[in-house]
């Protein structure tokens, strides 16, 4: 490395290397496509330290969007290829970044007689490939893709200055797990990805999973919610709830003022579902009713929502349920290498959406509620019946 060396790009790749070396057996390319062996650690602390400090840097005032994936051109569908390539430098970065920054474009970095070097660009990812994409101004986040079904990549590390957060995969193992943090975490495509059913005690034999579309089973819809709501910036409140099931009203102040009758389905319907004929079409159209139901949690008050996704109610005002004791305390953990559970007094967490969040999910113990703050925490509340309190999970780490 030079002397702009950024030092937590040497200390994180041996980490970064050794899970990338992990998962390289849960590649499944196709036959016409090659991937060669996951970046050795002198790759990945080139490309960390180059992304960095390209984030920096300005393209006529503009905060350069940069992702890197390392892969030849041959590991991709309709690579566009460079005649000349390119350094691997933060001036030359930064003066291609606006021909990259719109999602889903990369830059494809490899080996080219010995160098790291830009070949040009790659749409089409392959599973597990490296990836390091800026954020923001010295905020880089290592990620990989799922699988060929997900929209939404694995966090693997986030770097933020000198602070450098690893995903702990084993959180995924706890008791208790919701099943949106274990689809951010694992993501394994043939998993229930996005199915936020509620599971009774006598659903948990899989005689549950039976009963769900196999479209729904591939699909990361509350994934994509929370990125839509994180998205808008404005704060959100997302309350899921078993279907036919009454009682959350009880912790509503009534009259709702913007209740949905009857129930809005489309996000639902959707889901259900086969792609067979159209699947970019089903694919728009998803993410179109994904945005709709995204942005009414962006209208002051708690959005409603059935765990098959049909929408109730938005604008909705949360009230302690009658007979039921204030929330004093609840179990707080981020899903990161080092994080140990803390007990807190929720009024210490976050504003009154989370407070009241906290306080519904103690009431309603078959709901989840999902929480954006403006400043881009996110948070997920569910009851935990091993510690017999509110758990709240923050996730922001992997939804970068």
């Amino acid at each position: 490395m030079n002397e702009r060396a950024y030092a937590v790009a040497r200390l994180v790749a041996p980490r970064i290397h050794a899970h990338f070396t992990s998962h390289q057996q849960l590649d499944r390319p196709s036959a016409n496509v090659v991937i060669n062996a996951v970046p050795d650690e002198r790759a990945i602390e080139a490309i960390i330290d180059t992304a960095f400090w390209a984030s920096l840097r300005r393209e006529e005032a503009y905060v350069p969007k940069i992702s890197l994936a390392f892969l030849p051109p041959t590991a991709t569908d309709h690579p566009l290829v460079l005649e000349r390539p390119l350094p691997l430098d933060p001036a030359v970065l930064t003066r291609v970044s606006p021909a990259v920054e719109r999602p889903g474009i990369h830059l494809g970095v490899a080996y080219l007689d010995g160098e790291l070097r830009v070949w040009g660009t790659a749409q089409a990812i392959p599973p597990h490939s490296f990836v390091a994409e800026v954020i923001e101004p010295g905020l880089i986040v290592i990620k990989h893709r799922r699988g060929r079904e997900a929209t939404k990549f694995v966090n693997v590390a986030v770097l933020q200055g000198d602070r450098i957060k690893v995903i702990d995969e084993k959180a995924s193992a706890m008791p208790d797990c919701p099943p949106l943090l274990t689809t951010l975490l694992v993501g394994d495509p043939g998993s229930m990805i996005g199915d936020l059913r509620l599971l009774t005690d006598e659903d948990k034999d899989g005689s549950a999973e039976s009963r769900v579309p196999q479209a729904e089973s591939r699909v990361d819809v509350l994934v994509q919610l929370a990125v839509s709501m994180r998205a808008h910036r404005r704060g959100g409140l997302l309350i899921v709830v078993p279907p036919g099931v009454e009682a959350w009203r009880d912790s509503i102040v009534q009259p709702i003022p913007y209740a949905v009758s009857p129930a809005f389905s489309e996000l639902g319907q959707l889901v259900k579902q086969a792609r067979a004929d159209d699947e970019r079409q089903w694919q728009e159209s998803l993410s179109r009713a994904i945005e709709a139901v995204a942005g009414l949690t962006a209208v002051d008050g708690a959005t409603l929502m059935t765990s098959a996704y049909d929408v109730l109610a938005f604008g909705a005002k949360i009230t302690r349920r009658r007979g039921h004791s204030p929330i004093e305390q609840m179990t707080v953990t981020e899903p990161v290498e080092g994080d140990t559970p803390s007990i807190i007094n929720p009024t210490t967490f976050g504003g009154t959406r989370h407070l009241s969040a906290a306080q519904f999910v103690h009431d309603q113990r078959d709901a989840v509620a999902l929480v954006a703050g403006q400043d881009g925490r996110f948070t997920v509340f569910a009851w935990s019946s091993c510690s017999h309190m509110v758990h709240a999970h923050r996730v922001e780490t992997l939804l970068l």
